[in-house]
């Protein structure tokens, strides 16, 4: 029962992220381009306080920083970004999915 109310709050605090990055980004206060790696790292930290040891979230905590920071303060990589961090991502998603589906299985 606290998992789901936990699961719960991780869902509002979400879209309460979002709807406070689409207030800012149609006010121009600061647009939504630069903002949504932002949700990456509120997903990453919801899923940490529920289970510290997820290697999941601490991906995609780092991912969301990563992204950060190269949209805010390296812009000149954006272009390399694109195609090598996405592929990176596919690649740790694909292999966190591998390994738990053969830790699933009986022996």
């Amino acid at each position: 029962m606290a998992e789901r109310r936990t699961r719960g709050v991780i869902g509002a605090v979400i879209l309460i992220t979002l709807g406070i990055l689409m207030i800012l980004s149609s006010s121009d206060i600061y647009g939504f381009d630069k903002s949504w790696p932002i949700l990456f790292i509120v997903i990453s930290v919801s899923m940490l306080v529920q289970r510290f040891k997820d290697i999941g979230a601490w991906i995609i905590g780092t991912a969301g920083v990563g992204f950060f920071v190269m949209e805010n303060f390296y812009p000149e990589i954006q272009n390399w970004g694109k195609y090598v961090f996405p592929v990176l991502l596919i690649v740790l998603g694909g292999y966190i999915l591998f390994k738990r589906g053969r830790e699933a299985r009986p022996l």
